[in-house]
């Protein structure tokens, strides 16, 4: 369905970037913010002040929906129309192998370490007469009111 097909209560109905991600796909061509923000105030019949105010909110939404890229030039466009380039740089990848090594090392070191709280002997050291609580007696508020 296109935009001059919708009516106005339909439009009033959708967000801000699906009526932008139809006014780009429509018109087939790159726009900066305001002008794109601009054809979306024109078809919900938005006034200047509406405009203006509006303008920042709109960007935040263009910025963070994941259907939109900005350009280099300023420009924005529907990401679908742009393909990904990945360039990638030899040196970087040597960089991340020898930091992928140095990792390995300090987790071999840390399994090394000894476990200082590790008990090796399961069996309890405390015989009675080292237990100071062996005697200790847990009572509640009624029974400490009887004493």
């Amino acid at each position: 369905m296109k935009l001059k097909d919708l009516t106005k209560a339909e439009l009033e109905a959708m967000s801000y970037d699906d009526i932008a991600l139809m006014v780009l796909s429509e018109s087939n061509r790159q726009m900066k913010i305001n002008e794109l923000f601009k054809e979306v105030c024109n078809h919900l019949e938005l006034s200047e002040d509406e405009f203006v105010d509006k303008l920042p909110a709109f960007f935040d939404v263009l910025s963070t929906d994941h259907r939109f890229i900005m350009l280099e030039n300023g420009l924005w466009d529907l990401r679908t129309k742009h393909a990904t380039k990945v360039v990638l740089d030899p040196e970087e990848d040597e960089e991340d192998i020898e930091e992928d090594i140095d990792l390995e090392e300090i987790e071999e070191d840390e399994e090394e370490k000894e476990d200082i709280y590790a008990d090796e002997d399961d069996t309890d050291d405390l015989t009675d007469e080292d237990d100071d609580l062996k005697n200790l007696v847990i009572i509640d508020e009624d029974e400490e009111q009887m004493a």
